[in-house]
């Protein structure tokens, strides 16, 4: 009893420091974003989770910004093509939960209409099924106008171009994370180079979906406070930190001796295969060799398109809105050229 008390009154604490930062928000990213992105790693109380991803994302200001925006797009008919895919992949997001798990209910409503809503808003893009879970989770902490527009910060400056057809960004993203991983963790490049397991097999479905549909739930939610406050390095090293995890010792390797069993791991990681607080752990301490690895990717390709991205968006410092780095993540799809 004593014990629980202590908890409470430890968790209304960090309410109240939470909201004191939503008081005074501006100056809080401005002088003290350092303090932010540490509340970030320790986690967002569940109660204000909402309201900070808004904030952190920037995305309450496009609300704010474009009002009845969303309504207009709702009344909009929308392409047949992209309706039909977004209508059969419904009830595939989170089945399971209480809000999607009815064909037709609110939940499943919702997510159509932001999905609707995003190929009209962006119709040079119009839908990726990778999409759908991201808005999924937007849904279960936010109404369905305030998840378009984190959705629309999340396609346009976290993850620029990674929805986009043909799956550029997020290959060239792929070649980056290999490389880096074969610095931070040998032992896990040289297994999935031996059986030929390019980053693309399980990147789609980890980065694309921002862990929504790999790590247990509480790891999501501390993954996806993280990305908001800090930006796309932060899937990055989630994912440095999985592969070590599962693929980083020989005992681990024993198990896998061929590209199916290693393949199956990947799509399907166990909940015990890493903790909360050591996954937290693990993606804070993985700065300083990601930075190392970045400089010798640069060393060794002479690629200074690939090398200025890589260091903006690994950079542990910097907040994600700073409008230097949008404008490098947006001219990603040059740099294939």
């Amino acid at each position: 009893s004593e014990r629980l008390e202590v908890r409470v009154e430890v968790a209304r604490q960090r309410e109240m420091k939470w909201i004191d930062m939503f008081c005074h928000w501006d100056k809080w990213v401005k002088h003290r974003f350092q303090k932010v992105k540490l509340r970030c790693r320790k986690g967002i109380p569940s109660s204000l989770r909402a309201r900070a991803w808004q904030l952190l994302s920037n995305s309450e200001e496009l609300l704010r910004d474009n009002p009845g925006k969303f309504e207009e797009l709702e009344r909009e008919q929308g392409e047949a093509k992209w309706l039909d895919i977004i209508e059969k992949d419904l009830h595939r997001q989170f089945p399971f939960h209480e809000m999607f798990a009815a064909r037709g209910g609110h939940g499943q409503q919702d997510l159509y209409r932001i999905l609707k809503a995003y190929t009209i808003y962006r119709p040079d893009e119009g839908y990726c099924q990778a999409q759908a879970p991201v808005a999924a989770v937007l849904l279960m902490h936010m109404p369905a106008e305030q998840a378009f527009w984190c959705l629309v910060q999340i396609c346009e400056k976290y993850l620029p171009g990674y929805y986009s057809a043909g799956l550029e960004a997020i290959q060239l993203d792929g070649e980056i994370f290999f490389s880096v991983l074969r610095r931070t963790c040998p032992m896990a490049y040289r297994h999935l180079k031996k059986f030929k397991i390019d980053p693309i097999l399980y990147m789609t479905e980890w980065f694309m979906c921002i862990f929504s549909r790999t790590l247990p739930w509480s790891c999501v939610l501390r993954v996806w406070d993280m990305f908001f406050c800090e930006g796309v390095k932060i899937v990055f090293r989630v994912g440095l930190v999985l592969l070590k995890q599962m693929l980083g010792s020989v005992d681990k390797l024993r198990e896998l001796q061929g590209m199916y069993e290693t393949m199956e791991r990947l799509r399907n990681i166990s909940p015990d295969t890493i903790r909360e607080d050591i996954l937290v752990q693990e993606v804070s301490a993985y700065g300083g060799r990601v930075h190392k690895a970045c400089f010798c990717f640069y060393l060794e390709t002479r690629v200074i398109s690939h090398f200025i991205l890589l260091w903006l968006i690994l950079l542990s410092s910097l907040p994600l809105s700073v409008s230097t780095l949008s404008d490098v993540l947006l001219s990603r799809s040059s740099l294939s050229q």
